[in-house]
């Protein structure tokens, strides 16, 4: 097997980002496909995101992890964090050492330390001055993303929020916010077919995710979809 560089790596995560830029494309897989190659290129263990729905509120969207949903999830529910602090400001938020972080956000502070995550690099998903979203770069050792990787996590999250608006944007306004409610809606159904999976085949949530997720790749169908029959009983993984 060819080991394939990090130019090269770098290049084909970029490809299967744009590749979202044709009709019909699956809005959470993107996100998931956005996370996932975050982590594989640069120094984070785990990654969540943020997404805001037409009235502006927060929603979890994509993980890579149980752990890193959990931390984003507190974050939404105290009401603040990088994250969520990264999306309202639209700067990049970046904590070298989550234990040293005293007062501030302390819910986050204590749901990240016991995940085992120490350190955290918050990018904005941003066009000029529209934002959308935050992703949420987590380490497990202290210390700040190099400036490379620091670029290319905004590009890769660049290049994401520009594949959510950029066509369905020209065509009519009102398409991404159908789009990102559909995908709200989605992630409610994601989990209780996590849920199901989990319980059937006997494994942890990651795993059933996982498993979700290339039985819709597998069978071209959108996530939505699959978790739906599934729920629904009407298919087992």
């Amino acid at each position: 097997m060819v080991t394939k560089s990090r130019p090269e790596r770098l290049s084909a995560a970029f490809v299967k980002l744009t590749d979202t830029l044709v009709a019909d494309y699956d809005v959470l897989d993107l996100l998931h496909t956005l996370v996932e190659e975050s982590v594989n290129l640069l120094d984070a263990a785990h990654a969540g995101l943020l997404l805001a729905d037409p009235e502006g509120n927060l929603q979890v969207l994509a993980s890579t992890s149980e752990q890193s949903q959990l931390v984003e999830i507190l974050q939404l529910e105290a009401g603040e964090g990088p994250c969520v602090e990264c999306y309202h400001t639209g700067s990049v938020i970046t904590v070298d050492d989550i234990s040293g972080l005293g007062d501030r956000w302390p819910e986050f502070q204590r749901s990240a330390l016991s995940m085992g995550f120490k350190s955290v690099h918050a990018v904005p998903l941003r066009v000029h001055a529209k934002v959308i979203g935050a992703m949420g770069l987590l380490g497990t050792s202290t210390g700040a993303l190099s400036e490379e990787d620091a670029a290319i996590a905004q590009a890769m999250a660049d290049v994401a929020t520009i594949s959510l608006l950029q066509e369905r944007a020209v065509r009519e306004s009102t398409v991404i916010n159908e789009q990102l409610q559909r995908a709200l809606a989605s992630r409610v159904l994601i989990e209780q077919a996590k849920g199901v999976i989990a319980q059937t085949k006997n494994v942890d949530m990651s795993e059933a995710f996982s498993l979700l997720r290339t039985h819709a790749r597998s069978t071209h169908q959108n996530l939505h979809d699959v978790a739906e029959r599934v729920v629904r009983r009407e298919v087992t993984i």
